[in-house]
């Protein structure tokens, strides 16, 4: 029996002109951590989209212990012992967890569902690996970061030999994605092969055993995590070293643009979200959000961008911002592709969104000035794209994210509000979409930027505040360590 659970050899696809993986080499060991990391656009989803049967490869094969296997389909790949746990999920809003869990593989009494049985095999499990969940909630009602427990749980329920996890941190506070790792070795050393699709560098140092790194759909370098060092695989993913931008400290004594005071947010059923928070931010400053999700942040962060009523409580320059987007407040929200974009129109028209005023006529809006305004954001903002008529879709999760900043900061905003701001993005689209917000600052905007990554918050913020079921629990300034942002993050008083 081979010593690789799954190799991937000589594997190349292509989409029309594109050639997305060119006669790629993987394999993963029985109870290891292998991590692929690589650009937006090197190739990594389509090659891990390949091994769970979502797509053919044109060319090469798959081996399983050393078999050749043809998988037309993730049903083949399940059956193969193959799971994935995408970075997108795949859950179904209206049905309770357990149900999502154990869908396909439920089990029965007779002709029917067993929901007892299957409340219990969900229990069983979460309690086994620390993922702790509620079988009865409505997925929908859940919180982002316990609908990726919710993900991972239904592909350990099948008891994959193979386990693929593409961004499985994106949405996790750091406790969360510790307590992730400490599962994935704990699946690892009972003979699981786990690929870990990441662009979180950290993460592929402190949790992998080797790496494959790729680039315009080649392998570039193949690494032993514990030989390597994060600049190693920058340079392999992206050719150069990066820089580090240093953040400017904001002047003390500039009077706030937006100002929050004693905002209380009530949900629907009258549950209280949000509990008398105050803040400012001032005019060249970049203040950090952090807390566990469903900590308050999407209410406060509507509120402040006129998705939701705040009354009188939050104040841009003095003034109330009222319900309805107010052109003063640049908004990037957490999902690009429900809230950021219209994924089937193009991308000139989505750079357009919000400013369609500028341009329009009596006879309406000018189609050849559309594309060149799209055109000029294009090459300011280093969007990749083959022309500015593709839907927006079709552009890599990069370059949407960078098509939304492009769009967002270049109206001049008095006011930025980011949320995860490089969820999902490489390297070099992070520093990018660091360097931008900096810019921003530097030119005197107030930025407000809610992350889940606090090594993201502590590169830009100068100040950080924390929120704690509805409460702002603590404030730190831009040089707090993690293990203070955590602890305030959890209630736990410094």
């Amino acid at each position: 029996m081979s010593e690789f659970a799954a190799e991937l050899v000589g594997v190349s696809k292509r989409f029309g002109p594109v050639l997305a993986n060119d006669g790629i080499d993987l394999a993963v060991a029985r109870g290891e951590v292998h991590a692929v990391v690589g650009e937006n656009g090197a190739g990594k989803s389509t090659l891990m989209s390949i091994l769970y049967g979502l797509h053919r490869p044109d060319a090469g094969h798959i081996l399983r212990s050393g078999t050749q296997i043809r998988l037309r389909s993730p049903a083949d790949a399940i059956r193969h012992g193959l799971g994935m746990v995408h970075q997108r999920f795949r859950l179904f809003p209206g049905l309770t967890v357990a149900d999502n869990i154990v869908i396909g593989a439920e089990p029965v009494t007779g002709a029917r569902l067993d929901r007892a049985a299957a409340h219990r095999s969900v229990t069983d499990l979460s309690d086994r690996y620390g993922l702790r969940v509620d079988p009865a909630a409505l997925v929908g009602t859940l919180p982002v970061g316990v609908r990726q427990r919710v993900e991972i749980l239904r592909a350990l329920y099948r008891h994959a030999e193979v386990l693929i996890l593409d961004e499985p941190t994106a949405v996790l506070t750091p406790g969360e994605a510790d307590r992730l790792f400490e599962v994935l070795r704990t699946v690892a050393a009972g003979g699981v092969a786990i690929l870990l699709v990441t662009h979180k560098l950290t993460e592929v140092l402190a949790a992998g055993d080797r790496v494959t790194v790729l680039r315009q759909g080649r392998v570039t370098g193949r690494f032993t995590t514990a030989d390597t060092t994060a600049d190693d695989l920058v340079h392999a993913m992206v050719g150069r070293s990066l820089p580090t931008p240093v953040p400017r400290r904001a002047t003390p004594d500039a009077a706030p643009a937006l100002d929050v005071r004693d905002l209380t947010v009530r949900d629907a059923d009258g549950v209280t979200r949000l509990s008398s928070v105050s803040f400012s931010v001032r005019p060249g400053e970049i203040v950090g959000l952090a807390g566990v999700a469903g900590s308050g942040q999407r209410e406060l962060i509507d509120t402040i961008t006129g998705l939701r009523d705040g009354g009188d409580r939050v104040l841009l320059d003095g003034t109330p911002i009222h319900p309805g987007r107010d052109p003063r407040v640049a908004y990037v929200p957490e999902d690009r592709h429900a809230r950021g974009t219209a994924p089937q129109m193009s991308l000139a028209e989505n750079l357009l969104m919000g400013e369609q005023r500028t341009l329009a006529t009596r006879s309406g809006l000018p189609r050849a000035a559309v594309r060149e305004r799209a055109r000029d954001l294009v090459a300011r903002f280093s969007i990749s794209a083959a022309s500015v008529d593709v839907p927006i879709s079709a552009l890599s999760g990069g370059n949407a994210q960078k098509a939304v900043l492009a769009r967002e900061l270049s109206r001049g905003s008095r006011v930025i509000v980011a949320e995860e701001p490089t969820q999902g993005v490489d390297v070099a689209v992070r520093s990018r979409v660091h360097a931008l917000l900096i810019e921003a600052r530097d030119q005197g905007a107030a930025v407000l930027v809610q992350s889940s990554e606090l090594a993201e918050l502590r590169e830009l913020a100068d100040r950080v505040l924390v929120l704690f079921e509805g409460r702002l629990v603590a404030e730190f300034g831009g040089d707090a360590t993690e293990a203070q942002l955590g602890q305030a993050m959890t209630g736990v008083s410094a």
